[in-house]
């Protein structure tokens, strides 16, 4: 363990964009790194690193925060789980590989909310310098053709991206229904343009087929760098900030940790950079200040005087703005029971499918790769019309009403206009080759509708001044009934893939819901009783004008600081129609850039 105290930047969280940061700037060998990161080190366990085995992580607390949201008004009243990944890498050692990257113009729309530098050209530039993109090899079957434009894709970068083993049983159903329900195949859905139907990549290395994330790309390359350190199990408690000097800004001038049950704390020469992720980053910033008593929190004054925590910085916008996109399955018993991922609960299958993962071979190579994103007036022509007509009807009364600030209304305004744009999409469809539990003897394929743009905002804040306890978690699922609406019509659209071929034939019957879920209230009961989180989660330090609630400014920088920035996945403003781990990359080689003076 290192004993040194001081460092230039210090990096709160060993995640995917914390580890991006201290890769990036120790390649500058004058300056001095240190990444706090309060998980395990967990590098290259197998749990994380064999393709096949999706989810076998989760609600496991060496890798899994699994935090908890509170009780769900309009779902039920459930508590819904947020897995989250805990250790070097982060959610990017816990995901199912989808490297899916967003409509150009939920992108532009970023911008358009006064962040100057933040539009789908610079993500372009960003997307291509985090990539090596790696075409077909010969061992991989042909079964369902791939296009795809090369000049849209990274050649030199440090997470490797592929074609992964297709269940093709499953792909051949789904893309040959969606193309026979009249769904337009993209050529390329890395460009900018992912409306329609196509087979996605994984962020796997084909050279031995694992999972290439933050930790093998960007940390272990430089992790004998002399100027860069680590410590994991390293909890931070709070920012520290200098006197404040009248009403100039303040300045941080390290972090308070907990390692091993000692309290330390550690100097920043330049910066702090929070990087701990749209769940953690709010609640640091609430806890953080110079004293026991943590003075010169930032936040919302109302939340931290629940919590005894004097408001030196007051940001209203921390914690608020929250947005997650909710998915759950649709699933359906296959005829003859095709291989799929249900597949591997048999043991001699599974034993097989080990020998030849050994030789580069086998389902263990699997991804997830057959995706579908649709705008609501394709998949609802009858009754999408009725449907925008009256959300923004309901919008307008309480903008009206004065209850919307203005910077939502602009967002508002923004997803209005997605909404009545025919060729941008509003619902995913992804197929997932298996049941999402446990069901031996047979084999399935599960649809997710996943809700792309929701109107509904929620809340992340702290509970308590301890920052060992897990804040708060509101994502308001459904106050805004339209988002439950659009997944009730993803449902009913889905249902057409059984009637159509050759879904049609290739399945023997609906497990879930099931048939006896007919009508519109009985499957927004479903959808209420089974939804989760996809692991999305954006806004809670919006990157927004001050005045509009924004947390951060366009260099990441917290207003009314000089050298705190947040470099993660809170400060997207909008959410977008996409998973989200490629923009993760994006934002911080973009941050590393703008530390850099390179922008």
């Amino acid at each position: 363990m290192s004993t040194q105290s001081e460092f230039d930047y210090v990096i709160v969280g060993g995640g995917t964009a914390g580890l991006v940061l201290a890769s990036r700037l120790t390649e500058d060998p004058s300056v001095t790194v240190l990444v706090l990161e309060a998980g395990e080190p967990n590098i290259t366990q197998p749990e994380i690193m064999v393709p096949g085995q999706f989810g076998m992580t989760f609600g496991n607390p060496k890798f899994d925060w699994a935090f908890t949201t509170v009780k769900q008004k309009f779902s039920n009243d459930r508590e819904v789980i947020w897995s989250r990944g805990k250790g070097l890498g982060g959610s990017s050692a816990l995901n199912f590989y989808a490297w899916i990257k967003p409509p150009a113009a939920d992108i532009d729309a970023i911008e358009k909310l006064g962040n100057p530098g933040w539009n789908w050209a610079e993500y372009m530039t960003y997307t291509k310098k985090s990539e090596t993109f790696h075409p077909p090899t010969e061992l991989q079957p042909d079964a369902l053709p791939q296009t795809w434009d090369a000049s849209l894709r990274g050649t030199d970068g440090p997470i490797h991206t592929t074609i992964p083993f297709h269940y093709h049983v499953v792909d051949d159903l789904f893309q040959g229904t969606m193309k026979n329900m009249g769904v337009q195949r993209v050529e390329d859905p890395y460009g900018g343009n992912i409306t329609g139907m196509w087979l996605g990549n994984s962020n796997l290395d084909p050279k031995d087929w694992t999972r290439s994330y933050a930790t093998t790309g960007y940390y272990l390359p430089a992790q004998d760098r002399p100027n860069l350190t680590v410590l994991t199990e390293s909890t931070v408690a709070r920012i520290l900030f200098k006197e404040k000097d009248g009403e100039k800004p303040l300045t941080a001038s390290g972090v308070e940790y907990l390692r091993d049950g000692d309290k330390s704390t550690v100097n920043a020469k330049r910066e702090v950079m929070l990087c701990a992720g749209a769940i953690k980053s709010p609640q640091i910033l609430e806890l953080s200040g110079k004293s026991a008593s943590a003075e010169n929190s930032i936040g919302r004054p109302g939340i931290l005087s629940t919590i005894g925590v004097e408001t030196k910085i007051e940001l209203p916008g921390v914690g608020e703005n929250v947005q997650e996109h909710s998915f759950f399955g649709i699933s359906y018993e296959l005829a003859g029971s095709p291989p799929t991922l249900d597949s591997l609960h048999d043991p001699a299958y599974a034993a097989e499918a080990k020998k030849l993962y050994q030789q580069g071979l086998g389902p263990q190579r699997a991804g997830v790769t057959s995706f579908s994103f649709l705008p609501l007036s394709f998949i609802s022509p009858a009754e999408a019309p009725a449907l925008i007509d009256a959300l923004a009807s309901n919008l307008e009364k309480q903008i009206q009403a004065g209850s919307v600030p203005q910077s939502l209304k602009e967002q508002w305004e923004l997803q209005m206009g997605v909404l009545k744009d025919d060729c941008l999409p509003d619902v995913e469809l992804a197929a997932f080759p298996g049941h999402l539990t446990l069901c031996p003897g047979k084999t399935y394929c599960t649809v997710m509708p996943v809700l792309t743009h929701p109107f509904s905002r929620g809340t992340i804040h702290a509970t308590s001044s301890d920052p060992t306890a897990n804040p708060a978690i509101d994502p308001h699922y459904f106050e805004n009934d339209f988002d439950l609406e659009v997944l009730v019509q993803a449902v009913k659209y889905t249902r057409k893939l059984a009637q159509t071929e050759p879904f049609k034939s290739g399945v023997v019957r609906e497990v879930d819901p099931g048939v006896e879920c007919v009508t519109d209230e009985q499957i927004r009961e479903y959808i209420k009783n089974v939804h989760g989180t996809t692991w999305h989660t954006v806004g809670s330090c919006s990157m927004l004008p001050r005045s509009k609630n924004g947390v951060v400014d366009p260099e990441l920088k917290v207003y009314g600081t000089t050298n705190l920035r947040v470099v993660d996945l809170s400060v997207v403003p909008l959410h977008i129609a996409a998973h989200t781990q490629a923009t993760v990359y994006v934002i911080a080689e973009k941050a590393a850039d703008i530390i850099r003076g390179r922008q």
